[in-house]
Parts: structure tokens; sequence; C-alpha cells
């Protein structure tokens, strides 16, 4: 069976890693993201390569409550959406005291508020089909705390209340709640701060990303995007109907402790 799977914040990184992997279920994918013309050509091109029977690209601001009605109307035009991955996700690290306003607004808006959105607008649909999957892309974040994260902190905490509530208000309707919890990940975006690490073993990027990791993930070893792709095809799976309400830690240990 085609399936359609919608995914945001997926040009790049986790998003377009868990776009791919699914597309090579031979599914319709939905991709979605803040992107210039070429990197939306391209990662269009990834997941069509990748096995995609349809691929369509879908533009909106998730801290304008409004665009994001119209996403979610935009992408049900396109094809009834049969699986939602909520991976978009903003952040800015500073003390709770000099965190600026503005910036707790926007971080709660894109990380907790559209997946609440886009759940209420799909899981509708889903469940009057007789199935659908909710993936949301939380965080170790989601599980326990670190300082001068308090709004990517409460935002995750949040999104994993959200997930169980969900899993619960749905339990029997054939659709499935569940959310994923890495710790490190290894992408483009955390580059600076290995090599910044690196540069105290004499530009070895291997130690300086393993004392980089040490610092909170008892394993040594980020996932790769690809990891979490695999993570969410599993909970797609048909067999997966009783795995629901899960916050699922990829973490090395670090929420073990």
């Amino acid at each position: 069976m085609t399936r359609t799977a919608f995914i945001t914040g997926s040009t790049s990184g986790i998003g377009l890693a868990v776009a791919c992997r699914l597309a090579a279920n031979g599914w319709a994918i939905g991709l979605h993201g803040l992107a210039t013309p070429a990197q939306r050509d391209e990662a269009l091109g990834m997941v069509r390569q990748a096995g995609a029977a349809d691929a369509a690209f879908f533009d909106g601001d998730l801290r304008d409550p409004a665009a994001v009605q119209g996403l979610a109307e935009a992408v049900q035009r396109w094809r009834p959406v049969d699986v939602l991955v909520n991976n978009a996700g903003m952040q800015h690290t500073a003390s709770v005291a000099a965190m600026p306003a503005e910036l707790w607004q926007a971080i709660l808006a894109v990380n907790l508020s559209a997946a609440f959105l886009l759940m209420q607008a799909l899981l509708p649909g889903m469940a009057g089909r007789g199935w659908g999957r909710v993936v949301n892309i939380a965080s170790v974040h989601g599980l326990v705390a670190s300082v001068n994260k308090a709004p990517y902190v409460a935002s995750k905490f949040g999104l994993v209340g959200l997930t169980k509530v969900a899993a619960l208000e749905y339990a029997q309707s054939g659709v499935t709640v569940n959310a994923i919890c890495p710790g490190w990940v290894e992408t483009a975006l955390i580059e600076p701060q290995i090599q910044a690490r690196a540069a105290a073993f004499g530009g070895d990027r291997d130690a300086g990303l393993k004392a980089l990791v040490l610092d909170k993930q008892p394993s040594g070893r980020m996932s790769q995007p690809s990891d979490i792709g695999e993570a969410v095809a599993m909970l797609c799976g048909d067999w997966a109907h009783n795995l629901t309400g899960v916050a699922l830690p990829i973490d090395g240990g670090w929420s073990a402790q």
C-alpha cells in the first residue's frame, strides 16, 4: 500500500534522513522547510532517488499559527496523510534570566505548538481511515534538563506529554502516537562544537567528538541521522499497532544516569 508521510523540517539533517528512509518504503513523501529553491530541489531529488512514489514540498513558518493551519490544509489537498513526523525545531542557549522573551515564544511555537496544531488537523483523518502514525522528534531534553536551555527543555518535555495524551485519546483508532528522544546526533549544526573540542586534541576530530559526547552520553558515540530514520520506520510498521505513548531514548545511556 502506498502511504503518505509528511515530515516537518525535512530539507536537511534528521528530517531529510527520516524522509529518505520512509521513501524507501515506496511511500509518497511531503517535505517541509524554510529552504532556498536549490535546497528544496535537492531534497526532493534525494527522496525520489530513495524510492518515493510521489514527492512534494511545502513551506510555512511554524512560528505563525495561521501559517501552520495553512500548511496542514495544503498538505491535505495534496494527499491524505497517513504518517506525520514533527521534526522541525529551534534552539537558543541563554540563562533563564537572560533569555529574550521573544525567543522563548518562538521556540515554544516551533517545537511544541506547531506539532499540536498539525496533530489536531491530521489525526482525525487518520482515525477516520483506521490507520495512522504520529512520530514526534523530541529530545533527550524531553526527559532530562540542561542549563541554559529553558525554552528548548520546556518545549521538549511538553512534546513528550502531548505525545502521551494523544496516544491515549487515539488508542482504539488504529493510530499510534510516539516520541523519539535523541541524544547527540552528528549533523552539520554541531560541527562547530566538535571542532572546538578537537582543538584541545591537536585538531583530532574523533578525539574531540568523543570528549564532547562523553560530557553527557556514556556511549561516547553520536547517533547518525539515518539511525533516527530507522527508529521512525520501526514505529511506522504495521506490527507496532500496540507500541504507542512511548518516549524512546536514542541517547547512549544519557537518560539512564
